[in-house]
């Protein structure tokens, strides 16, 4: 269940996305969506029947830390993109059609 966290997240930066569709928010979703990922793969791995763990509280635990290490590092691109031009250019406010 760690895929909840980001898979929540996901969503709601989705519903965000559409009604101001900007390049930061856009990769922040796409970020979010390959945690997601992440956790259903790792789950489907470990051979967890309907992707639920044994102890789902440390799952739950596990799918906050990594919503909030993918935030920590899409903050850590937008801060490195302002310093590096060449970075920059990708993450300008331009708008997505």
């Amino acid at each position: 269940m760690c895929y909840l966290g980001p898979t929540t997240a996901a969503i709601i930066t989705t519903f965000m996305w559409k009604s101001k569709k900007t390049l930061r928010l856009f990769w922040l979703m796409l970020m979010f969506y390959g945690g997601s990922l992440f956790g259903v793969i790792d789950h489907l791995w470990n051979g967890e029947l309907f992707l639920v763990s044994e102890n789902w509280v440390k799952d739950l635990s596990l799918g906050v830390v990594i919503t909030a290490v993918i935030i920590m590092a899409w903050r850590g691109i937008l801060i490195l993109a302002k310093r590096t031009p060449s970075l920059n250019m990708y993450l300008r406010g331009a708008e997505l059609k």
